[in-house]
């Protein structure tokens, strides 16, 4: 399966600003928590590689959704640094579906003016798949319709900790003095440094937690929790949630 053309708006750019806002109710920064493939394969009695493929349709259609709406970065949880404890043959499913995943649907997202972003330690993956993974930054590089930006071996307190690492890095070159540093060096130290604020984390499937994702910048970003398994996870369900953030007071601790 492979990405339909987005659909077209108005020749206006300002008509087309303003029907986005009114689908992303202001949101500028989308990220999803992808869970429940393998107990969508079990309410079927199928096997988890099965859930796991379904769960890729599912992200070709978020990701599709999300251009046709107007948001302009949507991050993904694909694969956690703790996903590596993982029976190995689960892993190795998971692996051959990424491989698939980047070789398939590259023109499709370069076609739709899609950049491609992977935050995380992606380097440490199999030689071939960094490759790819490369070659689909390169070439998405200077698209600008809307960023995909995909967790890979990602895990929040490693990216922290990488970062104040390369902080203390510039402190020790003198580069950086340590009575100044600000919340700001941190953030610009972050795998996320050149993107928006993250405005709404959505996660599926009914669990209630964050599981090391996108700890920093979710300090302000509104939450929202759905029972939807991954896998059925839908553009209705994305404008839901979606219509959720729109009617929230976000506050920011201010009042």
């Amino acid at each position: 399966m492979k990405l339909a053309p987005f659909k077209k708006g108005s020749a206006d750019p300002d008509d087309e600003a303003a029907q986005a806002a009114d689908l992303t109710h202001g949101a500028r920064h989308v990220a999803i928590i992808m869970d429940g493939n393998g107990r969508w394969a079990q309410k079927k009695h199928l096997p988890r590689a099965l859930g796991h493929k379904k769960g890729v349709e599912a992200v070709r259609n978020i990701v599709r959704s999300a251009g046709e709406i107007g948001l302009e970065v949507l991050t993904l949880y694909a694969f956690s640094s703790e996903n590596w404890n993982r029976p190995a043959d689960e892993v190795s499913d998971l692996m051959g579906l990424l491989r698939q995943y980047i070789q398939a649907d590259i023109d499709e997202f370069d076609d739709n003016g899609i950049r491609l972003k992977v935050i995380g330690n992606y380097h440490a993956l199999d030689k071939d798949i960094v490759a790819l993974i490369d070659n689909a930054l390169d070439r998405t590089a200077k698209n600008d319709r809307m960023t995909l930006a995909i967790a890979l071996n990602y895990g929040a307190r490693d990216e922290m900790l990488r970062a104040v690492q390369a902080i203390a890095g510039k402190v020790k070159q003198g580069a950086v003095d340590p009575d100044n540093i600000t919340a700001d060096h941190l953030s610009d130290a972050l795998d996320t440094a050149e993107l928006p604020p993250l405005d709404l984390l959505i996660r599926t499937s009914g669990e209630l937690r964050l599981s090391n994702f996108l700890l920093w910048q979710a300090a302000y970003s509104e939450l929202y929790f759905t029972d939807t398994l991954w896998p059925d996870f839908d553009k209705r369900e994305l404008q839901r949630a979606l219509q959720s953030f729109g009617d929230r007071d976000r506050r920011f601790g201010g009042r």
